[in-house]
């Protein structure tokens, strides 16, 4: 098979979580478990730190693999979604698994693939510790898929787990509380693994301390570790100014990525390197650390996070898709200085729709989309719940065609902002 034919391989024979939505949905370590048996455990070639949440985890990541990489280490990085190239999701030292990788794992395991039936996911998680361990990699940073406790990811012993933060997502398999979600992501905890914990919550707080107190492991939180002082967004970059809290230590940091959210990952990053640092085999400089976040999306491709793809009039995408995601994107687009808002948005059948919808800012004009996935929710029904919301717009087929309606109706003085779901922002890039 040549790269295409596996690429049609692994997303038809096998069911992929980003096509197919629930049905491809596999819970279970029994699987993955034995096919690293069979490829010879390569997860344990490498350190690894396990990321989890709701929300965050991907830019998290990211900036953590920045980190390792300007503080000298080879280091892998494996995350998902992919937006436009599959081979996005498995990355060392910012650069993507050659083709030929893919290939020849495929060609080589298809026979031990099929037999122990395994999905999408558990391929690609097998790949990335396999192309990992060929690539001498010294730590790679796993991002979790879905959920935490039965993730394919799991079969992991990390040297740190995160869990950036809890909220409302894939309720109808991860359960339809937070409190329940908390459960499922806390099965990330390991014995004596010390777990780093993103953002306080009331609800969320008791069941990590649980499961951390039950294990053995310590438990830490980022915004007890640093506070940030001032914040600056400025075009296509952002400055904090963190307090380390045990010395009071200054951090001046730059970050290469313009979402204000980005306040919460980058003190969840920072503790965690900070404690990688003080508490690890890994020795993390001031200079790596301040250098990996100044560049974290130039050095891991990250995209679709509060991206600018245009100045005039200026053009935003985003990829936030659940309620807990849209509430930062949403305030973010009501601050924003613009004669109008015109929002090209698309969501997938299997979100909250409501929820989101209802957190979207009323003065701004809508066009109603669907990208090309099985998954998407027709523009027509969408523009349908969008008016029981109040939101104001027209229907338009097809991304791009949305995008082109957006750019006909907006002046130079206006914003157009994409998003909605994954598909959509990876349709547009």
């Amino acid at each position: 098979m040549n790269y295409t034919q596996t690429l049609d391989y692994l997303f038809s024979s096998l069911t992929s979580f980003q096509e197919k939505g629930e049905a491809a949905y596999k819970p279970g370590l029994e699987r993955i478990t034995t096919f690293c048996r069979h490829l010879g455990n390569p997860q344990r070639n490498f350190f690894t730190i396990h990321v989890a949440g709701t929300n965050g985890k991907g830019s998290v990541s990211h900036i953590l693999a920045s980190v390792l990489q300007q503080a000298g280490y080879r280091t892998g990085l494996y995350t998902s979604p992919h937006l436009t190239d599959f081979r996005e999701r498995i990355r060392v030292d910012g650069e993507m698994i050659p083709k030929q990788k893919v290939v020849n794992f495929v060609d080589k395991h298809f026979e031990k693939m099929n037999e122990l039936g395994l999905s999408f996911f558990e391929i690609s998680t097998a790949l990335a510790f396999d192309y990992f361990a060929q690539s001498d990699v010294e730590v790679a940073v796993i991002e979790t898929g879905l959920g935490g406790r039965l993730d394919a990811t799991n079969l992991i012993v990390p040297i740190l787990s995160i869990i950036t933060n809890i909220g409302l997502d894939h309720t109808n398999l991860l359960g339809d509380c937070v409190e329940a979600i908390a459960t499922e992501k806390a099965g990330i905890i390991k014995k004596s693994i010390p777990v780093l914990i993103g953002e306080h919550s009331e609800k969320c707080d008791p069941i990590f301390e649980q499961t951390a107190s039950s294990l053995k492991s310590k438990i830490l939180y980022a915004e007890e570790i640093f506070s940030c002082t001032e914040h600056e967004l400025h075009d296509t970059t952002q400055s904090f100014h963190l307090i380390r809290s045990r010395d009071e230590q200054p951090f001046d940091i730059e970050l290469d990525l313009a979402g204000d959210y980005q306040l919460h990952n980058i003190l969840t990053a920072s503790a965690a390197a900070d404690f990688l640092h003080e508490e690890t085999p890994l020795t993390i400089s001031r200079r790596a650390f301040k250098e990996g976040t100044r560049t974290a999306a130039a050095n891991t491709s990250l995209h679709g996070r509060w991206q600018q793809l245009a100045e005039k009039p200026l053009t935003i995408c985003d990829t936030g898709h659940n309620a807990h995601g849209l509430s930062y994107v949403a305030e973010q687009l009501r601050r924003s200085q613009c004669e109008k808002l015109f929002c090209v948005v698309g969501f997938v059948k299997d979100k909250e729709i409501d929820s989101c919808l209802k957190l979207l800012p009323k003065k701004a004009y809508y066009l109603f989309t669907a990208a090309a996935s099985e998954r998407s929710l027709p523009a027509a029904e969408l523009a349908s719940k969008a008016a029981a919301y109040g939101l104001e717009g027209e229907m338009v087929e097809g991304v791009a065609s949305a995008l082109a309606r957006a750019r006909e109706l907006a002046s130079e003085q206006d914003m157009i902002f994409i998003g909605g779901s994954n598909f959509v922002v990876a349709e547009v890039l």
